[in-house]
């Protein structure tokens, strides 16, 4: 069973950066591609970028220029850097693991799901 830990959430004022991390762990590691979603107080939870195993990113037009995915497969972890932040970025951040070998934004392909750390934006 997968467990994916994120950290790194807290409280940012507007136009600050914040730099989530999460780390996989456990036997079944065969999942390819690795996605950041957030889910604001009575909104759907939303796809903010996603990377997969080789390298390819892709984000949410709402973050575009201002988030940057990354990974250290060594360390089976991933970094979202988020920049220039916005009251609108504030919510849960999720990290999710997917099998699909490409960068996918559907979130319905994610099999397995962190707790979730809260980033808030004022």
């Amino acid at each position: 069973h997968v467990q994916l830990v994120e950290s790194g959430g807290g409280s940012v004022q507007a136009g600050g950066a914040l730099r989530l991390s999460c780390t996989a762990s456990g036997p079944d590691l065969n999942f390819a591609c690795m996605g950041w979603f957030r889910q604001a107080p009575a909104e759907e939870r939303e796809v903010v970028a996603v990377i997969a195993r080789i390298g390819t990113t892709a984000y949410a037009d709402s973050v575009k220029g201002r988030f940057t995915i990354s990974q250290d497969n060594s360390k089976k972890t991933t970094y979202p850097q988020m920049n220039s932040l916005e009251l609108e970025d504030s919510g849960v951040y999720y990290c999710a693991a997917s099998p699909a070998q490409w960068a996918e934004l559907n979130q319905r392909s994610y099999t397995y799901w962190g707790q979730g750390t809260q980033v808030t934006v004022s």
